[in-house]
C-alpha cells in the first residue's frame, strides 16, 4: 500500500516531481552560472557534472547508501559522502535525504503522523490555508522572508509552518535564518515533513543549526569575523582597506545572507546537503570560502565592476553582489570550504563560547544607560527581572507528543517554582533563586531528580539519577541551617569524557555555571569571566569536576563546594573561578539535605 500526503498525492509520485510550491515559470533548477575560459556562460547541472568528470557521468550515491551510514552511526562516512556527491539540483533524492538528515538530530518524543495538522487546527482552527496573509511570529523580520521562487501558495505554507513553530517554541525570540531554511525545505517535501524537519533543527543538543536569540546571532557574525582573521586573513585585510579606515564589522553582520540571500540556488542546495548533517559550521566554512574566492576574484579581475573605486563606493553590497554571480561551480565552492586547514569544530566552538561569554558580560555589566551595575544589585530580583521571569513563565502548553521541549509551564499564571515542594527553601527564597537563572531556563518545568531525604546518601545513586540532565540546580542545607548551592550548566556525565589524547578531563562545564547563597545571606556569585576578569588563565575555568569519590564545583586556590562520596560531609573555600567567599561560616559543613533539580525539556 502506498502512503498518501494530505493533498492526495502518493509519496512515490511526490519524490518524482518538483514541489507543488515552486513557481513553474522559474528556471531555478535548470540553469546556473559557471566560469569557463574566463567567460561567464550558462549550462545545466548535468553539463556541470560532465565538465567536472571530463565527459563521464559521476557515479553518485543513492539515498539508501546514505541512509545505511546514518543507521549504522557512521557520521563521518556520511559526512564525506554528502560533501563529495554533487547530486543535480532537481534530483528526487532530497525528498528522502533531507528529512532523514534532519530526523537524526531530533530530541524527545517522536511526532506521530498527523501531529502537525493537529497543531495547525489548534493555532488556526482549520487546516485550510487562509486567504488573508498569516501574521508571522515576532521573531521573523519581513526582510528575511526569502521565498526562493515559491508560488503564492508555497509562501502561505511557509508562513504557516513558521507560525506553528513559533507557537510550539515560544522561547524563540529572534531567528533570521528560520524562514529562509523553511522555504528551501519546501522545494523538496510536503508541508508536514517540512515542519518535522524544522522542529528537529531548532531543538538539537549536539549541534547548532538555527540561532534563536539576538545575542546568539551577534555571536555568530563575530565568530565568523574572528575565524576569518585567521583563516581568510588576506580577504579581511583587503576589506579593511576598502572600508576607508573604518572597521569592517558592518560587512560581517550580514554574513549569513552571503549564503542564504546571495548564492545561486544550485550552490545553496549543495551547501544545505551538508548543513542538514553537520550544522552551522558548514555556514562558517562556506562564508570563509566566499571571502577567499571574492578576494582572489577582485584582485585578478580586469572588470570595471570590481575596480577599487567601485568596491569602495558600495562596500556593503560587494560580497552579496559577488555571490549572486559567483564564478565557480557548487563543487568548487565546497572544495574551497573544506580545504581550509585547522578549522576544527573544537576550535570554532571555543571561539563561539568565548565570544558568547564576552557579550553576556557586557549585557550583565551594562544597564539601560550603559552604567556599570554593582554586584549587590544581583543579590535580589528587581521588579523588572520579576516581570521578565513571570512573562517567560506564561508560555504555551504543548500537548503530550510535541517535540522537545516537551512540557511547558502552564499558561495560567502559575509560577514554575510553585511545583517545587522543597525541604530546603520556601517560595519567596525560591523566587529569588529563579530570578538568577538564565532566562531561557526559567520557562521550563523544574523536576526533583535527587534528594537525600528520599534517595539516600550515595554518590552512586546521585549519578544514576542526575548525570544525564543538563542543566541541574544543586541546593544544600547544612546541619547549621546554612543554605547554598550551584547552578551547573553541563551534564555530570561529562566527568567520564576524554580529551583528544584519551585522558579523562578533570574539569568540565561552561561559564553559565554560578554559585549562590540563600541563608543567612542572599548572594549570587557568577563566573569571573562574566565580569571580564580573564587574567587568571586556567584557574578561571574550573567549573565542575567529579569522580567516584567526590564532587567539586569551582577551583583555583580552593574549592567553592566539595562533597564526599557519602554526601554527608563537605567543605567550602574561596575560589578563583567565582571569586566567592566561603559559602558557610566555618568552611566545613555536614549536609542535612541535598536536593538536585532538573528542567523538563531543557
Amino acid at each position: 500500500m502506498v502512503a498518501n500526503t494530505p493533498d492526495g498525492m502518493s509519496l512515490e509520485n511526490l519524490s518524482k516531481r518538483a514541489s507543488v510550491y515552486i513557481d513553474p515559470e522559474c528556471d531555478l533548477y535548470l540553469e546556473l552560472q559557471y566560469l569557463h575560459s574566463s567567460k561567464l556562460t550558462k549550462c545545466t547541472c548535468f553539463d556541470i557534472q560532465l565538465l567536472a568528470s571530463k565527459g563521464k557521468k559521476p557515479n553518485l550515491k543513492s539515498f539508501q547508501d546514505v541512509e545505511s551510514l546514518i543507521q549504522q552511526g557512521k557520521k563521518r562516512e556520511a559526512k564525506i559522502v554528502l560533501r563529495e556527491n554533487s547530486w543535480p539540483t532537481n534530483s528526487p533524492i532530497r525528498s528522502q535525504l533531507w528529512p532523514a538528515l534532519c530526523a537524526q538530530h531530533h530530541v524527545g518524543k517522536t511526532m506521530l503522523d498527523g501531529f502537525y495538522w493537529d497543531m495547525v487546527n489548534q493555532v488556526f482552527g482549520t487546516t485550510e490555508l487562509p486567504e488573508k496573509p498569516i501574521m508571522l511570529p515576532p521573531f521573523v523580520d519581513s526582510t528575511h522572508c526569502l521565498p526562493y521562487h515559491l508560488t503564492r501558495k508555497g509562501r502561505a505554507v511557509a508562513d504557516r509552518v513558521v507560525s506553528v513553530l513559533g507557537y510550539a517554541c515560544p522561547d524563540i525570540t529572534y531567528s533570521p535564518t528560520l524562514y529562509p531554511i523553511t522555504s528551501i525545505l519546501l522545494h523538496f517535501m510536503s508541508e508536514e515533513e517540512c515542519y518535522h524537519c524544522m522542529a528537529s533543527l531548532v531543538t538539537p543538543k549536539e549541534k547548532v543549526f538555527i540561532t534563536q536569540t539576538k545575542l546568539l546571532y551577534e555571536v555568530t557574525w563575530k565568530t565568523v569575523m574572528q575565524i576569518a582573521k585567521k583563516h581568510a586573513k588576506s580577504a579581511v585585510s583587503y576589506l579593511a582597506t576598502m572600508c576607508n579606515g573604518q572597521k569592517p564589522e558592518s560587512i560581517f553582520m550580514d554574513w549569513c545572507w552571503w549564503i542564504l540571500g546571495g548564492l545561486p540556488f544550485p550552490h545553496l542546495v549543495r551547501v544545505m546537503d551538508c548543513f542538514f548533517h553537520e550544522g552551522i559550521k558548514i555556514f562558517y566554512r562556506v562564508s570563509l570560502a566566499i571571502l577567499i574566492l571574492f578576494h582572489k576574484h577582485v584582485t585578478s579581475s580586469s572588470n570595471s565592476d570590481w575596480d577599487t573605486d567601485a568596491i569602495k563606493n558600495d562596500i556593503d553590497n560587494a560580497l552579496p553582489k559577488f555571490c549572486k554571480n559567483i564564478p565557480v561551480s557548487p563543487a568548487k565552492l565546497l572544495r574551497t570550504a573544506f580545504s581550509i586547514r585547522a578549522l576544527s569544530s573544537t576550535y570554532i566552538s571555543r571561539v563561539f563560547l568565548k565570544t558568547e561569554m564576552l557579550l553576556k558580560s557586557k549585557s550583565v555589566l551594562s544597564g539601560p544607560k550603559q552604567m556599570v551595575r554593582s554586584r549587590s544589585s544581583d543579590n535580589l530580583p528587581t521588579s523588572q527581572s520579576q516581570i521578565n521571569v513571570q512573562m517567560m513563565s506564561h508560555t504555551l502548553t504543548i500537548r503530550e507528543g510535541a517535540h522537545s521541549p516537551d512540557v511547558r509551564v502552564l499558561s495560567m499564571g502559575v509560577f514554575p517554582t510553585q511545583a517545587i515542594k522543597s525541604k530546603i527553601c520556601d517560595q519567596d527564597t525560591l523566587f529569588t533563586l529563579w530570578s538568577w537563572l538564565p532566562v531561557r531556563i526559567t520557562m521550563y518545568q523544574p523536576v526533583l531528580l535527587y534528594t537525600t531525604e528520599e534517595h539516600g546518601c550515595s554518590l552512586t545513586t546521585f549519578y544514576v539519577r542526575v548525570e544525564q540532565h543538563e542543566p541541574t540546580l544543586l541546593m544544600i542545607k547544612t546541619c547549621n541551617n546554612e543554605v547554598f548551592g550551584a547552578y551547573c550548566s553541563s551534564r555530570w556525565f561529562e566527568r567520564n569524557l576524554k580529551d583528544d589524547r584519551g585522558q579523562r578531563q578533570a574539569y568540565f562545564g561552561t561559564g553559565e555555571t554560578f554559585l549562590f547563597s540563600l541563608y543567612p545571606e542572599r548572594a549570587k556569585y557568577p563566573w569571573v569571566g562574566i565580569e571580564g576578569d580573564t587574567g587568571l588563565g586556567h584557574a578561571s575555568e574550573l567549573f565542575m569536576a567529579a569522580d567516584s569519590k567526590m564532587i567539586t564545583i569551582g577551583g583555583g586556590e580552593g574549592q567553592a563546594i566539595w562533597m564526599d562520596e557519602n554526601i554527608r560531609f563537605g567543605k567550602t573555600d574561596r575560589c578563583q573561578t567565582f571569586n566567592n567567599p566561603p559559602l558557610c561560616a566555618s568552611g566545613d559543613f555536614e549536609i542535612r539535605v541535598l536536593e538536585v533539580y532538573g528542567f523538563v525539556g531543557a
